[in-house]
């Protein structure tokens, strides 16, 4: 990747050599659609189609673009769309600069490093269900009242997702897309040093601030700079996510079983360092990536986020920068933007602030001016009030099972099993589970299946298996049942993180997502105390649970309106 040759403290550059090509060096479409897959695009969606599938018939007899045939892809699409403003066509504008310079070195980059949030997320969340077992061996915790830990983690991803989902539309996504790392990696080294079981929980709801923020944002921010025939590369991002809890697995099949204690009795600290190796381990790896994103790459803001913000020329800027760092050429300049998309309006006269009047602007930002464009429209209100209730019931659902995974599996069969059992089978259903998120990237794509069809059937086999690991008392049985649930449920996280941010504009992308993101934390903050409570009068209540919330999120997807695939965002 080498060292970026820009400071990270720096705003972007302005000028780039050699970038900008006329518009008539650059060649149109060449790609058509059939009249039936064309129709079936149009089909009255809420999204923009892409202007690859939208081309006017003016630009199909020449080699090169022209402004008339800039302009009438941009007709074409405003009139298949549920809103044509200055914003909409300016973005379809930047989305065909970006689908011309393609798919290159920058977006390969991003895609890793907007990976290392995703692996974050999961390392941190299965790395916290790791660590139960000894820590209450160390602190006399009993193995149901542990579960209160992930209570604490939960509640500071809560916090985290809703803060800076909205942060990210209001201070840029570059800001949030760095500092997340940061407070997750600190707060994590820091959390290798808990001097007892409420300081332990205080700082993993720390690092939860940071942790919680990686998903809305970095899924965001990644969708705004893919060509749109590099789409499916959002679901593929979702690969990195069981990659987190296979690192979080392994190293803890390493440490605990050889650096923990077995029992309550006699278990001191200096014979309980495997959890403490564990979390130290995870916060170095994490503290890393931090330093990969910020020293080693240079981020150009969203082109999309300046663009919405009024800013324009940074936005052309950004595309530029983008094609540089492709080696490729652009068309886009700034007058071309205004020509198709309308002249912005003269500047307002610029006012010294109070602090006062700075800290009300902020705050009044986070109101309903960012959430009522979400149900713009009746399909629009539908499809997000039903992708909201899949959230919290996954939100709910997931960590039911999977945050107490461990625990599970060290009772499978009826009797207690070792530590390295334990682990071990966990490592195994890691490892099975990886391979969801890369088959759901080609099925995301399949005709008549889609991003809905897609999640819907990964939920539904989801939700059957995690009753099944409840009707033997097989080990082998309920490590196979394990091993399938994570494979499947791995393709329905990876569709559903993709599906969100598509399906809301970009204005109020943060926003969407991070409210969805919210309301997953939310539920899941409640995950631990009807596994504590229920838990208590029947062992197999809370996966009966999870199994059933599951069901209920199938149940919702079948009712989503809108089909993101072959559909450019906007």
């Amino acid at each position: 990747m080498g060292i970026s040759k820009f400071n990270p403290f720096k705003k972007d550059r302005q000028n780039f050599p050699d970038v900008v090509i006329p518009l008539a060096d650059a060649p149109a479409h060449s790609q058509k659609l059939t009249e039936k897959d064309d129709k079936e695009l149009n089909n009255g969606l809420d999204l923009a189609p892409s202007s690859e599938n939208g081309v006017a018939s003016s630009n199909a007899a020449t080699h090169h673009l022209t402004i008339e045939g800039l302009r009438a892809e941009i007709e074409s699409d405003v009139a298949t769309a549920s809103h044509d403003s200055a914003y909409d066509r300016k973005s379809k504008v930047i989305n065909r600069a970006l689908q011309d310079i393609g798919m290159g070195r920058y977006q390969w980059q991003l895609f890793f490093l907007c990976g290392f949030g995703w692996t974050a997320d999961n390392l941190w969340l299965q790395g916290v269900a790791l660590t139960l077992t000894p820590i209450s061996y160390e602190f006399g915790i009993s193995g149901t009242w542990v579960r209160f830990t992930t209570c604490a983690l939960f509640l500071g991803l809560c916090l985290g997702a809703s803060f800076w989902g909205v942060a990210s539309d209001i201070v840029g996504r570059r800001l949030a897309f760095n500092t997340t790392l940061f407070l997750a990696g600190a707060f994590g080294l820091a959390s290798g040093g808990g001097p007892s079981w409420i300081g332990t929980c205080a700082l993993f709801s720390c690092l939860g601030l940071g942790v919680g923020g990686n998903l809305p944002v970095d899924g965001a921010l990644f969708l705004e700079f893919l060509p749109f025939v590099s789409g499916n590369m959002l679901t593929m991002l979702s690969v990195w996510w069981p990659i987190g809890q296979l690192i979080g697995s392994l190293l803890a099949w390493a440490y605990i079983p050889n650096y923990s204690c077995s029992s309550y009795e006699g278990c001191t600290k200096e014979k309980n360092m495997g959890w403490r190796y564990l979390v130290l381990t995870l916060g170095a790896i994490t503290f890393v990536m931090f330093i990969l994103r910020f020293f080693f790459f240079h981020l150009y803001e969203s082109p999309k986020f300046l663009l919405s913000r009024g800013r324009q020329e940074e936005a052309v800027a950004s595309v530029h920068g983008i094609a540089y760092k492709n080696g490729a050429k652009t068309w886009l300049t700034n007058e071309i933007l205004n020509e198709l998309g309308g002249y912005p309006d003269a500047p307002e006269e610029k006012t010294e602030l109070t602090n006062t009047q700075i800290i009300s602007r902020f705050f009044s930002k986070f109101s309903m001016e960012r959430i009522g464009p979400l149900f713009a429209n009746k399909r629009m209100g539908i499809n997000t009030a039903l992708l909201w209730f899949c959230w919290t019931t996954i939100g709910m659902g997931y960590p039911l099972f999977n945050a107490f995974l461990p625990q599970y599996l060290s009772q499978s069969g009826g009797e207690a099993n070792s530590n390295y059992t334990t682990y071990r089978n966990y490592a195994i259903t890691s490892i099975v589970g990886v391979p969801g998120s890369i088959l759901a990237c080609y099925t995301v794509e399949i005709k008549y299946i889609g991003r809905k069809g897609t999640m819907a059937i990964s939920t539904l086999i989801t939700g059957v298996l995690l009753f099944c690991f409840t009707a033997s008392t097989s080990s082998n049985i309920q490590l196979l049942c394990s091993c399938l649930e994570a494979f499947f449920q791995n393709i329905m996280y990876g569709v559903l993180y993709a599906y969100t941010p598509e399906t809301f504009p970009a204005p109020n992308r943060g926003t969407g997502t991070g409210i969805s993101s919210c309301l997953n934390r939310i539920s899941g903050l409640c995950a631990p105390l009807v596994a504590i409570y229920a838990g208590s009068a029947n062992p197999n209540a809370p996966i009966y649970a999870s199994g059933a919330l599951i069901l209920a999120s199938f149940v919702a997807m079948c009712f989503l309106p809108i089909e993101t695939r072959g559909k450019q965002t906007l």
